[in-house]
This record gives structure tokens, sequence and C-alpha cells, in this order.
């Protein structure tokens, strides 16, 4: 059976599947950035209201920041789909169009060796076959490994911070999937995505 044809009239190939995943991606973290912004904004202002009334709220500060730390993690995952990372440029804008293009290769690749190595140490660090064997009791986790993810909570809004700690797999997973795509598009394996952003991205970093 032949294979599909994309709109360019290419045959689409395995890699592909790469590509649109790295896109249905994007879609929804963009979609949680504008969330996070909203509520980073909204508690921003809830504690000036709340202070100026008197009657500050204990947590407000704390949640904020988590909001903020969540923003920054998906915001940078966002950034390296669409190519904004900042990048130092004053050896490959001397160098010919072949040897920019290798070092765009070789700087992709680096980005999807950065969230291997990141996803194994999440592995190790929230180990799923040790809280799976402990019967998933984090005290008894805990007494045995000494590893304290699953114990710990927040000072004042008393969450479990491995709920908040979950935004360093997430963020390893999506710089995986996202630098896998821009791999695709650099080798020619794929059709590069053209997108209508406010800032030439390809001269503004790499």
């Amino acid at each position: 059976m032949p294979r599909a044809m994309n709109a360019a009239g290419r045959r689409r190939g395995p890699w592909d599947v790469v590509v649109r995943l790295s896109e249905g991606l994007l879609g929804l973290e963009r979609a949680a950035v504008t969330l996070l912004i909203s509520l980073l904004a909204g508690a921003i202002l809830l504690n000036v209201a709340t202070r100026y009334l008197g009657a500050p709220l204990y947590w407000i500060d704390e949640f904020a920041v988590y909001c903020m730390v969540w923003l920054t993690f998906i915001g940078a995952s966002t950034m390296t789909r669409l190519r904004l990372d900042f990048a130092v440029t004053m050896m490959t804008e001397r160098l010919p169009e072949r040897g920019v293009r290798i070092c765009r290769i070789l700087s992709t690749i680096i980005v999807v060796a950065f969230g291997l190595a990141l996803a194994a140490m999440c592995w190790l660090w929230f180990d799923p076959p040790g809280i799976a064997g402990a019967g998933f009791d984090a005290r008894a986790f805990a007494g045995e490994t000494f590893n304290f993810v699953y114990t710990e909570r927040t000072q004042t809004l008393n969450w479990a911070t491995w709920i908040l700690y979950l935004i360093l797999p997430v963020f390893a997973l999506s710089m995986i999937i996202h630098g896998l795509a821009n791999l695709m598009e650099d080798l020619g394996l794929v059709e590069k995505i053209t997108r209508d952003l406010a800032i030439n991205a390809e001269e503004a970093v790499n």
C-alpha cells in the first residue's frame, strides 16, 4: 500500500509521526502557558489586594512561585520547538551554509541527549519500580531507600512535592520529542514546518 502524501505532495515517512506528536504537544504547551500566566497574574493581583485590605493570604506566595517554576519549564520546551531558544552565533555566523547546518544538527543532538540524561535522572529519582515494590507506601519506601521524594510536602500549601516535581520528567520527555522533531527537519527527513512568528527565529537564534 503506498504511503500517504502530505499537502506538498511528499510521501509521509515514519518520522512524520514524531513531528505530528511534537506539534500536538506544542499545542498543549501553549494552552498550559496561557493558563499558568493567567494563574500567576491572578495570584499576584490577589496578593496585592489582600495585603492592601490587611488580610494577606500566607500561601499565595508559594503558589505563585510554583506557577512560575512550571511556566519556566513548559515555556522552555515550547521555545525549543519554535527554535526561539538562546544561542551564541559568534562562530556560526562566520561559517558557510553547510557549516551552519552541521552546527545546527549538532546542537539539536545535544538537546536530545540532555533530555535523555534528564529523563534517566528522573527515573532514578522517582524510582517507579521501588515505590511499586513498597506497595506505594511512601514511608516504607523512604525507610528502605532514604529517598524522601514521596513524603515531603510544601510549607504553606501542604501539597505533596512529588506532584510538583513531575514537571521535570514532563520537561525531559517534551525536550526529547521536540528535539527529535527538530532533528528530523534539520536532516531533511521531514518537511520543515514554517511558522508566522514575530521575529525570524532562524536569524535570531539558531
